[in-house]
C-alpha cells in the first residue's frame, strides 16, 4: 500500500482528535458515505463522485467483516482490501472502519454535515434493516442532514453471485428459477404477516453445555480420549431456542414447558427471555432441567468444531408429578384458545405425553410439528404417533424410522408421511438441502452454504422459520427457501449461542435473490 492510500485510511480516534478539529477550524464541510463496498463498481463510483460534490471532504466508512449480514461467505473481500480499494479513488478523502451492525459509531465520530445514501434508500419502507429512519435522526441530532444521490444503481451482490462465483452453480440455478415465481417484496410480505401471529411454543427446555478441549491422544492404559479443557459455555436450547428464533419475527410468542427448580437456571431463563416472550413455566422438584453436555475440539485452521463426547442427565423414565402435569395441561388448554399457531417441539424426553398430543391435535388452530429422534430415545419417539399436522419437519433418520419400508426411497416415504399427517412439510437433508412437499408435489432446494461451524441448532432454526412462514400463508416452496436460509445462518452459530434474527434472514434472502 503506497503512502497516499495509507494516509487516507484512518482510525476513528485519528479522525476525532486530529482531523475533525482541523476541518472545523478551516470551515470545511464533511459528507459521509457508508456501506459494505464489497466489490466497487461503476454505481459506487458515481455515488461517491456525487457525494464529493456535496461537501469539501468525503469520508467513506465500511462495515467490518464480522458485522456484515449478507450470509455465510460475505463479504467476499476482507476489510483491508475493501478499504484499500476505496482509498485509491480520487473522490474519497478518508476511509474508516465501522465496528458494529449500525453506522452509529461513525456518525457520532464524524458528525457529518451531509450523510449521503443512494436513491434506493429514499423510501424508508424499502429498507430491509429498517434503520434508515434511525440513521437520519442520529445525523440530524449531530447537526447534519441526509441527502440522496441519483446515479444508476448496480449491485455488488449480483456481480459477486454471478461473475465471482459467490454462489455455487447449483444454488445460482435454483435462485434463477425461484426468482421467476417470487420477489423480495413477497418474501418480506410473508415476514410482515408473521409479525401478526400469536405463537405458542410447547416442548422440553434443554440446557446445551459446550466444553472446548484439545485432544492430546488416547489414554495410555485405555481406549478413551485424553484431552485438555480450554473453556465451557452454556446455551438455552430445546424449545427455548425455537422460541427465541420465533421471537425475532413476532413479539407475540408464549413458551409453555416444565423444567426443574434449579434457582440459577430459573433466574437465567427469566432474565434472558422475559423481555422477548411470555413465559409459562412449571417447576418440578422431582426431575431436573435437562442438560446435554458436549465436548468439542476446534479445527486448527478454521472455526469448525468436532464433537468428541456427549453426556446428559435425562432420567430413564421421566414422569412429572401429577400436580405439575395437571397445571401444565390446564395452562395448555387456556393458551390453545387464544393462539394462532402452535409449534410442538417433541424431543421425546417425557413432557409430551398422549394426553398432551390429543389435546393439541384437537384444539390447535394451526399446528407446526417436529418430533425428534436422538441418542436417548432412538426408535421410541416416532412422528407417526401423531395423526395431524398442518406442516411438519423431519430429518432423514426420523423419516426412515417412521417408514422403514421406504428407507431407500425418501420421496415415497415423505409422501406417505404427508398423507398420514394430512398436511404438508419438509425433509431436511443436511448438506443436500431440503425437500418440501405441498399437496403431494415434492420440490428440492439446495443447501445455501456448505461452510459450517456447528450443525446442532440448524434443524431447529429451519423448523421455526419455515413453519412460521407457512403459518403466515407462504407456499411450502417459500417456506423451504426461508427455512434453508435460517439453517445456513444457524450452522454458522455455535450451538444455540444466538438466535436467527429476522433482519439477518432478510438480508441473506436479498443476497440470494440478486442473481
Amino acid at each position: 500500500m503506497d503512502r497516499m492510500h495509507k494516509n487516507k485510511i484512518i482510525s476513528k480516534q485519528e479522525f476525532q482528535t486530529d482531523i475533525k478539529p482541523a476541518l472545523r477550524r478551516e470551515g470545511k464541510t464533511v459528507a459521509l458515505c457508508h456501506g459494505v463496498f464489497d466489490l466497487v463498481h461503476p454505481g459506487h463510483i458515481i455515488h461517491l463522485e456525487q457525494a464529493k460534490q456535496m461537501a469539501d471532504v468525503l469520508v467513506v466508512s465500511i462495515t467490518a467483516a464480522e458485522y456484515v449480514r449478507k450470509g455465510p461467505g460475505r463479504p467476499y473481500f476482507d476489510d483491508e482490501m475493501r478499504m484499500k480499494t476505496l482509498a485509491a479513488l480520487e473522490s474519497v478523502d478518508y476511509v474508516m472502519l465501522s465496528e458494529g451492525y449500525t453506522v452509529d459509531d461513525i456518525v457520532e465520530c464524524v458528525e457529518p454535515d451531509i450523510y449521503v445514501k443512494g436513491e434506493e434508500y429514499a423510501r424508508p419502507e424499502d429498507d430491509i434493516t429498517g434503520k434508515i429512519s434511525e440513521e437520519k435522526a442520529l445525523v440530524e441530532k449531530h447537526g447534519g442532514r441526509i441527502q440522496y444521490t441519483t446515479g444508476q444503481t448496480y449491485s455488488s451482490t449480483n456481480l459477486i453471485n454471478t461473475a465471482l462465483s459467490g454462489l455455487s452453480d447449483e444454488v445460482r440455478c435454483y435462485m434463477e428459477d425461484f426468482t421467476t415465481r417470487y420477489s423480495m417484496k413477497e418474501i418480506r410480505m410473508f415476514a410482515e404477516k408473521a409479525e401478526q401471529l400469536k405463537v405458542l411454543v410447547v416442548g422440553d427446555i434443554i440446557i446445551d453445555k459446550y466444553t472446548y478441549c484439545d485432544v492430546q491422544g488416547l489414554m495410555s492404559k485405555d481406549m478413551g480420549y485424553s484431552a485438555r479443557i480450554q473453556s465451557s459455555e452454556e446455551h438455552l436450547g430445546g424449545s427455548v431456542a425455537i422460541a427465541r428464533h420465533l421471537s425475532s419475527f413476532t413479539g407475540q410468542v408464549t413458551l409453555l414447558s416444565v423444567m426443574g427448580d434449579e434457582a440459577e437456571i430459573c433466574a437465567r431463563i427469566s432474565q434472558e427471555l422475559s423481555g422477548s416472550m411470555q413465559l409459562q413455566l412449571m417447576h418440578s422438584s422431582q426431575f431436573p432441567t435437562i442438560v446435554k453436555h458436549r465436548y468439542l475440539t476446534r479445527n486448527a485452521k478454521r472455526e469448525e468444531y468436532r464433537k468428541v463426547l456427549a453426556v446428559n442427565n435425562i432420567p430413564e423414565k421421566m414422569e412429572y408429578e401429577k400436580e405439575i402435569r395437571e397445571r401444565f395441561l390446564n395452562k395448555l388448554r387456556e393458551e390453545l384458545d387464544s393462539c394462532d399457531v402452535v409449534f410442538l417441539c417433541d424431543f421425546g424426553h417425557g413432557l409430551i405425553d398422549s394426553e398432551t398430543i390429543e389435546l393439541i391435535q384437537k384444539k390447535a388452530g394451526y399446528l407446526v410439528l417436529n418430533c425428534q429422534t436422538n441418542s436417548s430415545n432412538h426408535g421410541l419417539n416416532i412422528i407417526t404417533k401423531y395423526t395431524r399436522a398442518d406442516v411438519f419437519v423431519v430429518d432423514q433418520q426420523e423419516l426412515k424410522l417412521a417408514f422403514p419400508v421406504y428407507a431407500g426411497d425418501e420421496k415415497a416415504g415423505l409422501m406417505k408421511l404427508a398423507e398420514h399427517l394430512h398436511g404438508n412439510g419438509w425433509l431436511t437433508r443436511g448438506s443436500l438441502g431440503a425437500w418440501g412437499i405441498d399437496k403431494g408435489k415434492i420440490e428440492d432446494c439446495p443447501a445455501f452454504t456448505l461452510t459450517v461451524k456447528d450443525t446442532v441448532g440448524a434443524g431447529d432454526a429451519f423448523f421455526a422459520v419455515a413453519g412460521l412462514f407457512a403459518a403466515a400463508g407462504a407456499p411450502v416452496e417459500a417456506g423451504t427457501f426461508a427455512g434453508n436460509i435460517a439453517g445456513a445462518l444457524a450452522a454458522n452459530i455455535v450451538g444455540n449461542r444466538d438466535s436467527v434474527e429476522k433482519v439477518n434472514l432478510l438480508k441473506y434472502a436479498n443476497t440470494l435473490m440478486n442473481v
